[in-house]
This record gives C-alpha cells, structure tokens and sequence, in this order.
C-alpha cells in the first residue's frame, strides 16, 4: 500500500485521519477559489454532489500536475439541505444563520475524495451520510456556539462531530468519517491495490 501522499487541503482533521489510518501525509493546499467555483457550478444546475466532487477533484489535480508520479488526494465536503448547498461560515452571525437553517431538519452532508496523478484524476469517491437535527431554541443555538473556539466553527461546517456537535442532532445515519470529511475505509481500499 501507498503510505505517503500529497494531501491538497489545510484541514487539519483530514491530515490526523489519514494519519490514525498508517497514511502518512505532506500537506499542500490547492488554495482554489471554491465560492467562485461553486457559484459557476450552481449556475449550470449541478447537484450538490457534483459540485463536491469537482472540488475535490480541482484540488488534487491542481497540486499533482506540479508533482510528477506522485499520489495526491483532494476532498471536499458540502451540506445539503433540501437541495441548497450551505457553505461554511465566514463569522459567528453566518454560524448561527447556518443553525437555524438546519434547526429541527434533516439534511445531508456529502464528502467526496479524488486521487490524482500527473494533473489527471485516477480515482474518486463520493459518500452521504444523513443528520437530523433536534428542534433547538435560538438561546440553545447561542450557547452550543458560545463554547466552540473559532478554529473549529470555520473548519467544521458549523458542527464537530467527534466533539460537542454531536448534541444537535437526535438522529445520525451514515460513515462518520465521512462526516469528518474524509472517508478513509474507501481511501485505504484504493491505495491498498498499489504494492
């Protein structure tokens, strides 16, 4: 198995999962435009699992067209609410509006993985897993967001799953390393097949 990959993202959670999973990482951010993208993608009418995975895709194939034969893996995860994308928040006003959004609804979130090779993907998966969040007071809203530091609102979609995120929600179906954002079981089986 491959055990040492480019990984085009800062997430820091991406990087211990693959990690605590014996794949040892070198971490170099595509630093795409990714509003801009999705926006063009939304306009042309593409699903919230396409818009994912061209994310991905656009970040591994970008850092590996710079790193020849070397294996990069990009990832990508959006919230899917109704058909509605919810991109992460930019301050504690837009986390809070997210909140409410989601507030007593099920939604999904999608994460999708693409490994590339020479600028060109060579393999991509995609993953769903279904939250249902409980019916939560405003005041409720505002105290779960009053204890999570700014690091993690900004990298976690609103919600962190492994930490005190996971009181939102009565209901949760689905990889929760796909919740992570990273489903590494899928990742592990690909890299497994070269030597």
């Amino acid at each position: 198995m491959v055990d040492n990959i480019i990984l085009a993202s800062k997430s820091e959670v991406r990087k211990k999962i693959l990690e605590e999973n014996g794949i040892s990482c070198t971490v170099e951010p595509a630093n795409i435009d990714e509003d801009l993208i999705k926006k063009s993608l939304l306009e042309e009418g593409a699903s919230p699992n396409i818009i994912s995975k061209n994310l991905a895709e656009l970040k591994a194939n970008k850092i590996s067209q710079k790193k020849n034969e070397k294996i990069v893996l990009g990832a990508d995860s959006v919230i899917d609410l109704n058909g509605v994308i919810i991109s992460k928040p930019s301050n504690r006003d837009e986390a809070l509006e997210i909140l409410k959004k989601l507030n007593g609804k099920k939604h999904y979130l999608i994460s999708s993985v693409c490994i590339s090779k020479s600028g060109s993907m060579i393999w991509n998966y995609t993953d769903k897993a279904a939250l249902t969040m409980k019916e939560m007071k405003i005041d409720e809203l505002k105290l779960y967001l009053s204890k999570i530091d700014d690091k993690t609102l900004y990298a976690y979609n609103v919600y962190q799953i492994e930490g005190e995120g996971r009181s939102l929600f009565s209901k949760i179906e689905g990889d929760e390393d796909t919740i992570m954002g990273l489903p590494v079981k899928q990742i592990k089986k690909y890299l497994s097949m070269f030597g």
